[in-house]
């Protein structure tokens, strides 16, 4: 029998100052089986079948308007689709909201920074936990949780009682990263979300995600950088105008086989 994982440091963390852990069950496999989404005439995603493997970051690339986003946003929960499955455990999945989706062990983070401005960056952490962290959780230990995840995905200090209107968009983008994180989900999605990062805050998050993946759990990515791509990715599935063209292993992942898959004049940002 093969070893369980050991806890990502995300999971240690939660689990000493919190004293919390996974509150849903973990998910051992995920797929879309002939999943679609029209907009009237307008086919956004066609036949989309892929399968997700704990401990793997899987990245799903190609130009805009391929089908990426609106993959992650069926599988968030965000919309429905028109066809298909999304089947997890080898159970069909009938969620329609990013509630349903958030309690089946679920957490996105899209590239759209969503803040409470008013409200202070702790309270942003933790927005929506409530059904996640029990609400037993002082202030005291939701400020020292947020202060050390902010210590561990930021390398400049965030002050964690002011207000989250206060911060640059880059330190708000860490914020929305952490709220997923707080949550200890099976299935972690980024759609862009390191997008309004410089390097060495996007290293930070990327050393945690790859620990947080190697943890067991599923990490779904979406970048436009082939930077990003050939660093993170176990898999690497390519869309084109709506539908999967190929999956790639990481031994066969370069940028030339990417770019020959997505389209001859794609062009993807190579810093």
């Amino acid at each position: 029998m093969p070893d369980t994982p050991s806890p990502s440091r995300m999971e240690a963390l939660m689990a000493s100052h919190l004293g919390a852990a996974r509150t849903t069950l973990p998910v051992s496999t995920l797929q879309i089986r002939g999943l679609g989404k029209r907009y009237g005439q307008t086919v956004a995603l066609s036949d989309a079948t892929v399968a997700f493997q704990p401990g793997a970051i899987h990245t799903i690339l190609g130009e805009n308007g391929s089908g990426k986003s609106t993959m992650l946003k069926i599988l968030s929960g965000v919309v429905a689709p028109s066809e298909g499955r999304v089947v997890m455990n080898g159970q069909d999945i009938h969620a329609r909201s990013p509630f349903d989706m958030q309690r089946l062990g679920l957490a996105t983070v899209f590239q759209e920074v969503l803040i409470a401005p008013h409200r202070s960056v702790t309270d942003n952490i933790f927005l929506g936990c409530d059904g996640f962290i029990r609400r037993a959780h002082d202030r005291r230990k939701r400020l020292e949780t947020a202060r050390a995840l902010m210590a561990a995905l930021a390398r400049f200090p965030i002050d964690v009682a002011g207000n989250a209107g206060s911060l640059p968009l880059a330190a708000l983008q860490l914020v929305v990263i952490a709220r997923a994180f707080v949550r200890l989900p099976s299935i972690l999605l980024l759609d862009e979300a390191t997008a309004a990062l410089d390097y060495a805050d996007r290293d930070l998050v990327f050393d945690a995600v790859e620990d947080y993946a190697r943890a067991g759990n599923i990490v779904v990515f979406i970048s436009h950088r082939m930077e990003e791509v050939r660093r993170l990715s176990d898999r690497v599935t390519v869309l084109r105008s709506g539908r999967v063209i190929e999956t790639l292993e990481r031994a066969e992942i370069s940028s030339q086989r990417l770019l020959d898959l997505m389209a001859p004049e794609a062009h993807l940002h190579a810093q």
